[in-house]
């Protein structure tokens, strides 16, 4: 339904009279919207996405990412794994090779239509119970299992379905992400010579009986999205509802560029000091002192980062052109040191973007960093949590003056939104922070983040997948920097802890999310 209001002015126009006219239509559109909001929540308010793809496509890989962005929108979301199932099937497990695939074995493809419709009955039941979103994680590689889940799915008319098939074209990217399968629960401590054959042998099976999203899907008005080597070429068919919509948005805006993301609080200010919240506050002298390191720290992180990353690329050429040869055989070390070196300058050498806040004492802190080696920019969306009419306080001031106020935020401080004009709650800032994310997906280059106590949580929250009862409450203490590196299993994390003393950088810890 579209509205056009079209309204000529003249001199004539009685002014009282246009204003009514403009406040009548606003009315209509307010009940219109929240008629329409209503019925748009009912329909869109649960969502299966199916997933749809031969196997070492990157489906695991695209499930986890939807799963962390939408939970980390405080959609819960939660991923059904028909493969985890499979391996507690007693029946499945009597010939688990390759031959259990085969879609000549009627047996193993009716075990494995049983098995893929359990966990859609058990993906349902959770909607049911108060879930959002249900990723069915399986192949799903033929129209006649995508029709048998869809007719069950038409029996639940509130919940909506979308179809996400992952393919993968690139013969590089698909090589290890079969070797990558060998340290997966099917494969985990079996002789990888033979495990890598039978895995062969289990894709080689899948591919006979392999019928990609299309014809059908399209014959019958059902909604999905074709993901093309992670990204690269997006098809969409169909999409209608707001969940739908924001999972297709984001996946048309992630890569699989390997780069470092660093994150950090604003060096320490003049109101840290006194511990006041808020306000605008330039940098103390250790604030600054920490600036001048933080400059010297992610230059040498740039250069150590690019000489693993070229050693790695140049290390995997050679075992391309030559599988046969030896990792101990030195006599090509010099050679392919100079590789190294000169890949590693090139890598060095791209583009790193700097984000701060445009508040003072995040701007400062970026303020050591040469324009012309960084890119760097000052973004509104990344400012401090607002707190409204307690800007410039102390918490204890704060407990003091409006206890009431100051329980009701230490009670739930992911809804808590500060009084006053502008206060905001931990869920304004995620939405705000929405576009951030998307950019921060998209970008293939590194970068490192200048913010504040609130918003790096929520950012962290993101990348590390915290859920929403951790994330308002964990501690990013002022003074470290937290290094993330995406991976396809994770997320690579390393902070780092200024020492003062020192005037330099140490290892907190290392851990994979």
């Amino acid at each position: 339904m579209c509205l056009v209001l079209s309204i000529q002015l003249s001199h004539q126009v009685n002014i009282r009279y246009l204003r009514s006219v403009i406040l009548n239509v606003l009315s209509i559109l307010f009940i219109y919207q929240k008629i329409g909001l209503r019925t748009e929540r009912q329909i869109d308010s649960k969502l299966v996405i199916m997933m749809v793809g031969l196997p070492a496509r990157g489906k695991s890989y695209i499930v986890k990412k939807l799963r962390r962005y939408l939970n980390w929108l405080q959609y819960e979301t939660k991923v059904f794994n028909v493969g985890n199932l499979r391996r507690e099937n007693e029946a499945s497990q009597q010939d688990p090779s390759a031959n259990f695939f085969d879609p000549d074995n009627k047996n193993g493809s009716k075990i494995r239509d049983d098995l893929a419709l359990m966990v859609l009955d058990q993906s349902i039941e959770w909607l049911k119970a108060g879930g959002r979103v249900a990723v069915h994680d399986a192949t799903n590689s033929t129209t006649q299992r995508r029709k048998l889940l869809i007719d069950r799915l038409k029996k639940e008319p509130e919940i909506k379905v979308i179809l996400l098939e992952s393919v993968c074209t690139d013969r590089n990217v698909l090589e290890r992400n079969f070797r990558l399968k060998l340290s997966g629960p099917d494969y985990k401590d079996k002789d990888p010579v033979k495990a890598l054959s039978d895995f062969r042998h289990r894709v080689a099976n899948y591919e006979k009986a392999y019928q990609p999203i299309g014809e059908w899907e399209e014959k019958n008005d059902i909604q999905y999205c074709k993901l093309i080597d992670v990204g690269k070429k997006v098809i969409a068919h169909n999409i209608s509802g707001y969940l739908s919509g924001q999972c297709v948005f984001y996946l048309m805006n992630f890569n699989l560029a390997e780069r470092q993301i660093f994150v950090t609080r604003h060096g320490e200010s003049e109101d840290n000091l006194t511990g006041r919240i808020g306000g605008d506050a330039p940098l103390s002298e250790r604030g600054r002192k920490f600036s001048r390191a933080l400059t010297r720290f992610v230059k040498r992180r740039r250069i150590e980062f690019a000489l693993e990353l070229a050693r790695r690329k140049v290390r995997e050429e050679e075992e391309l052109k030559n599988p046969l040869k030896s990792s101990d055989d030195e006599s090509d070390d010099s050679m392919e040191e100079e590789r190294v070196k000169a890949q590693a300058e090139v890598i060095s050498s791209s583009q790193f973007t700097i984000w701060t806040s445009m508040l003072k004492r995040s701007m400062e802190t970026a303020e050591e960093f040469d324009p012309e080696d960084y890119d760097i920019k000052h973004i509104r969306f990344l400012n401090e949590i607002n707190s409204g009419s307690r800007e410039g306080m102390t918490y204890e001031e704060i407990n003091t003056q409006f206890p009431s106020e100051f329980k009701a935020r230490q009670d739930n401080k992911l809804y808590y939104r500060y009084p006053g004009m502008g206060g905001e709650s931990y869920l304004d800032v995620i939405h705000r922070l929405q576009s951030m994310i998307i950019e921060l997906e998209r970008m293939s280059q590194s970068c490192l983040i200048i913010t504040h106590r609130v918003v790096l949580r929520i950012l962290l929250g993101y990348l590390l997948e915290w859920s929403q009862t951790q994330m308002p409450h964990m501690l990013v203490p002022i003074h470290t920097v937290y290094e993330l590196r995406p991976k396809p299993y994770g997320v690579e994390l390393t902070s780092w802890s200024y020492d003062e003393e020192a005037d330099d950088f140490k290892t907190m810890n290392e851990e994979l999310q």
